[in-house]
């Protein structure tokens, strides 16, 4: 496609590895940014390992798993195995990334930086939930090797625009994730562990986003068509493990993650931030792109305050039993 770049004053068809090489400079310079704001931090700083022991095995003293053993809620067991699993397929995230956008200068420093913080997110949780004996280890691994089998492929891995514009709302997604699942799980410990997990995810996303705003600049009409692509089919990278459907409908009336918290927390902030609905100077399918992003995000308030008022309703009546 041609489009009109307001900064080059010309017409240029943009490929990916025209864009790669013209967000070079921005990506060092987020990089570096990141590096400044970022701390590093220990996940065995973050496990209760006193409470842990062992379970039966090569251990002939170890016991046995039972639900009642941990203090986290149902719910929050329900959303840590769900973002574990997640979690897990970091080496396929990692490829797809590392294809897409390459392993050398500015880029490829950002792909190991950003699969190396990942890293530890998948280990202070696994560490977490196996001490805290919050989950059936068991099924933790078979759902584990179950998802990891089936292996990860993008939506978006077609496009480097995509990509882009994709991790900058996941990344939001994935913080909004860990933040509710830490508060609803009943157990400090757990929330503090997801709360530094959460401060991560939030400078990935920063990252993205600010790259997301210079891909604007540079083609702004192409950048628009991802935006809209990615928010109208957007999907959690988990969505392919074992029994997601059900965990994500247990996590949207827990109020962990649902289409209000998506609308208004995830998808929302980032296009405000970046002004997306107000930038001007697009082309046809730019303007048209637009304008069904924006019909699009009217559409979804729409579902979610349905959705509040059915959650609303349903908390009502879960109040009446309780006091019958």
């Amino acid at each position: 496609m041609t489009i009109t770049s307001p900064h080059l004053g010309s017409s240029k068809a943009w490929t990916d590895a025209q864009l790669l090489f013209a967000l070079e400079e921005v990506v060092e310079k987020e990089l570096n940014r990141h590096l400044k704001v970022a701390k590093d931090w220990m996940p065995h700083e973050y496990v209760p390992f006193s409470d842990g022991r062992n379970f039966p095995g090569v251990f002939e003293d170890g016991e046995a798993w039972a639900a009642d053993q941990s203090k986290v809620t149902d719910i929050g067991k329900i959303a840590l195995v769900v973002n574990l699993l997640t979690e897990d397929n970091l080496p396929s995230y990692h490829h797809e990334i590392a294809s897409l956008f390459g392993r050398d200068g500015a880029w490829g420093t950002w792909v190991h930086r950003w699969t190396a913080e990942e890293g530890r997110h998948g280990i202070v949780m696994r560490d977490y939930l196996l001490t805290s004996r919050a989950v059936d280890p068991d099924k933790l691994e078979q759902f584990r090797m179950a998802h990891m089998a089936e292996g990860f492929e993008s939506d978006n891995r077609h496009s480097m625009l995509h990509s882009v514009a994709y991790v900058a709302f996941q990344e939001l997604a994935t913080r909004v994730s860990h933040r509710n699942t830490g508060h609803q799980s009943g157990d400090p410990v757990c929330d503090r562990m997801l709360a530094r997990i959460a401060t991560d995810e939030n400078l990935h996303m920063v990252f993205y986003r600010n790259l997301l705003g210079a891909a604007f600049e540079l083609a702004p009409d192409l950048t628009m068509q991802a935006v809209r692509d990615v928010v109208v089919n957007f999907r959690m990278p988990g969505h392919g493990m074992p029994g997601f459907e059900r965990a994500a409908a247990q996590m949207a009336i827990g109020e962990i993650y649902n289409m209000r918290i998506h609308h208004d927390d995830v998808i929302q902030p980032v296009l405000r931030y970046l002004k997306v609905m107000s930038i001007d100077g697009l082309g046809p399918e730019g303007m048209q792109a637009q304008e069904e992003l924006g019909l699009y995000m009217g559409g979804l308030d729409s579902e979610a305050a349905k959705f509040d008022e059915k959650l609303a309703a349903r908390k009502a009546r879960m109040a009446a039993r309780g006091r019958a």
